[in-house]
């Protein structure tokens, strides 16, 4: 399994290192450049989870559709409930679905 399937979208965002510290790209797997412009890749929002990688990889992965963002992947999903235009009931099966209720509130005929 390669780093991109490890979430369903991704965040993210350029970036420069302050500090002369050595990242891998998890997209190419060679080294950043201490101090290099380049991007964060946080998948699926986690911040905690970030990745340094180049920003031509970034840009080539994006392109390839590897690295989608979280309104193209909910694009390709089933609308949730919430989002599903009520389904609207007919008198009958209201009346159907309030029968148990209705006997039981009925007075006895004792």
């Amino acid at each position: 399994m390669t780093w991109t399937n490890q979430a369903h979208w991704y965040d993210w965002r350029q970036a420069q290192n302050r500090k002369p510290a050595h990242y891998r790209c998890p997209l190419c797997g060679l080294q950043l450049p201490s101090m290099s412009d380049h991007m964060l890749l946080f998948p699926e929002g986690d911040h905690n989870r970030r990745r340094h990688a180049h920003t031509n990889c970034v840009l080539k992965a994006r392109s390839e559709g590897r690295l989608p963002s979280r309104s193209e992947w909910r694009k390709t999903q089933r609308p949730s409930a919430q989002e599903r235009p009520a389904r609207r009931l007919s008198a009958k099966r209201i009346l159907y679905a309030l029968r148990p209720r209705l006997r039981r509130s009925r007075p006895s005929d004792s």
